[in-house]
């Protein structure tokens, strides 16, 4: 074994583990896949792996908290301080083929989809309908999976062209996958994303804590702005806004929401609770400073120019806070528990397809400014009367601060990015495109897989 992670599948009555390593999450043994496909009797039984998969997202090395913190740690919205010695790698954008385990986690999570996709509904008892809902959901994940894997480790933004292995069986015939490029990832998404929107059924969608039929077109939405598809990316968005579901959460209720679950605005979220938490390891700690939240980290500390986005009544300001005495700008208002840090953690929210859907339609001449004021005059900022490409990028930065957008932001409008030391001291300012840009394939992989390229520079 790599490391200690193990994926519990609960099938039927019994629990089958499946050891998770790095080759063995795209490549599980026969043995393991004779003995998943023996135990799978009843769609019941794809609902437990289901929940599985959405367990695994929930680590702290997926987005339990470091892809969301590397997005930000990153970005021009916070570094890090080394409080704790936490994210300076990511900060200064110093990682190495043994930094993190977001490649281990994104793989087991697609293994389990990939049990539940490959399912002959025909041969198990239950409702096969709900059934093959449960594999669109399986699918939504798969596609979400491939993203994030696109987005941390692609050559998109580092002059390449090179994606990710694709691996939609959970034991193929490929035992040494190559990688695809990232024009065949991104098909793969869309692909997903279309055929699991087509097979499910939304009177099946009774929980926010499961993906649903919308958030495939949520996802689609966020993916065809990330590569520039805005004609999809227009009609994904309606589809979100057509289905009447979601609206933008009011000014008054907006900082109180974040310590709420389930919120009108919230599409998908990610369930903590306080038995069923990542504690110390939460996305709160990190943001927090130690003695003041009651508890933290603290290594992700906001930078000293970000309250300057915000108009003076813009009740956003109210997530902003002052540690430490009063010396280190802080987010003390989103995932606002530091207890247990048993907030739910929204990966999904309908403000950010509003988002989308303007950008969108800014770049197809469309109607751009009503949607773009749906957020600002929820927000208690001041409205636009006209509409620019940083206007729509700037309300994102303001709107979905500290959820782990902005450094895709600057990448996919080509910005350079500066790395930053614990006194907010900048290090080295990173012209795009940049080898850096993407993250080392996890030397346990190249190892193992005689066929897995490594990204330039590392």
């Amino acid at each position: 074994m790599k490391n200690n992670k193990i994926i519990m599948l609960l099938l039927a009555s019994m629990a089958i583990i499946v050891g998770s390593c790095t080759t063995d999450d795209l490549d599980p043994t026969l043995a393991q896949s004779k003995n998943v496909e023996g135990s799978i009797t009843k769609v019941d039984n794809l609902y437990s792996i289901l929940k599985g998969a959405h367990n695994v997202m929930t680590s702290e090395e997926y987005y339990g908290r470091d892809l969301i913190a590397n997005n930000e740690v990153r970005s021009d919205n916070a570094f890090s301080n080394g409080n704790s010695g936490r994210f300076t790698t990511q900060s200064q954008f110093q990682y190495n083929a043994n930094t993190g385990f977001i490649w281990d986690d994104v793989y087991e999570m697609m293994s389990n989809a990939n049990i539940i996709i490959n399912t002959d509904l025909s041969s198990l008892e239950g409702d096969l309908a709900y059934g093959e809902h449960i594999q669109g959901q399986a699918m939504i994940l798969r596609a979400l999976g491939n993203f994030d894997l696109l987005r941390v480790y692609g050559q998109q933004h580092a002059g390449g062209t090179l994606g990710v292995p694709i691996v939609n069986t959970f034991k193929g015939d490929d035992l040494f996958p190559s990688r695809s490029t990232v024009e065949e990832v991104k098909q793969a998404i869309y692909t997903d994303l279309q055929t699991a929107f087509d097979m499910m059924d939304s009177s099946y969608d009774t929980s926010k804590i499961l993906v649903s039929k919308y958030v495939a077109k949520a996802l689609e939405s966020r993916v065809a702005v990330y590569f520039e598809d805005w004609g999809r990316a227009v009609t994904a968005s309606e589809a979100v806004i057509n289905s009447d579901l979601y609206s933008v959460i009011g000014a008054d209720a907006y900082v109180s929401s974040w310590a709420g679950d389930g919120g009108s605005n919230v599409i998908f979220e990610l369930a903590f609770s306080g038995s069923d938490n990542l504690g110390p390891n939460a996305l709160s700690y990190i943001y927090r400073y130690p003695s003041d939240a009651p508890a933290g980290y603290g290594d992700l500390q906001v930078m000293s120019d970000v309250l300057d986005i915000y108009d003076d009544g813009d009740v956003r300001l109210g997530i902003f806070g002052f540690q430490n005495e009063g010396t280190e700008l802080r987010n003390i208002g989103k995932y606002p528990d530091t207890a247990i840090g048993a907030d739910n953690i929204p990966l999904f929210r309908y403000e950010e397809v509003i988002l989308n859907y303007a950008e969108a339609l800014f770049e197809t001449s469309g109607d751009a400014l009503t949607q773009l004021n749906l957020i600002a005059e929820n927000r208690g900022a001041v409205p636009y009367t006209s509409v620019t490409k940083e206007d729509i990028l700037n309300e994102r930065r303001r709107e979905l601060i500290f959820e782990g957008f902005r450094f895709d932001d600057l990448m996919r409008t080509g910005q350079s990015v500066n790395t930053t030391g614990v006194l907010e001291n900048t290090v080295e300012t990173l012209t795009y495109p940049n080898n850096l840009f993407a993250w080392p394939i996890p030397i346990s992989e190249i190892n193992a897989n005689s066929n897995m390229q490594q990204n330039d520079g590392y």
